[in-house]
């Protein structure tokens, strides 16, 4: 039996549960685990701040599976535009290593969330003192104190990226 690996499938941005949900129907037996992952982050709505959730990687789905060629064969009966990441040359990549350590470092495991974080800015950096990014404040592009959220650049399917994550900045302050 093959070693089980994460594969991405491409599909429509603003579509992700809807194809996942369908993928799943189509994937019985192939996939050990399909999802999409998310982030968490305040939102005001109706006036009111609230934890909402995000889609982390806008316009892909995750499918854990030990047979990719099943999985490529499967979706081309799902009727949404999916496409399982690879080669030009029908071979199939999984997330490399690294790739997946960062997901799992950011990542709750069971529920596929980053949660929300929370720091405060000391001078020009960014310290998180709770959350998935504390310790990884390197990997922050950009703070957006009013929208309650960070970016983050990632190596994420072969180039980097930005993703946006929840983090709440709880108090400024000038360097000393």
């Amino acid at each position: 039996m093959a070693k089980s690996s994460l594969y991405v499938i491409q599909v429509t941005g603003g579509r992700e549960e809807h194809a996942r949900q369908l993928v799943l129907r189509v994937l019985p037996g192939v996939a050990e685990d399909c999802y999409t992952p998310a982030y968490e982050a305040m939102k005001k709505i109706h006036g009111e701040w609230k934890l909402c959730r995000g889609v982390l990687f806008p316009g892909y789905i995750f499918v854990q599976t030990s047979d990719p060629a099943a999985l490529a064969h499967r979706l081309a009966s799902v009727p949404a535009f999916t496409r399982l990441l690879g080669n030009s040359d029908d071979s199939f990549i999984p997330l490399t290593d690294d790739e997946v350590a960062w997901l799992n470092a950011f990542t709750n495991v069971e529920t596929h969330v980053v949660e929300m974080s929370e720091g405060v800015i000391e001078g020009d950096r960014v310290l998180v003192t709770k959350g998935p990014l504390r310790g990884h404040e390197a990997q922050i592009a950009r703070v957006d104190r009013h929208k309650r959220t960070a970016e983050l650049e990632v190596h994420m399917f072969g180039r980097t990226k930005r993703v946006k994550v929840g983090l709440e900045i709880v108090r400024k302050r000038a360097s000393a």
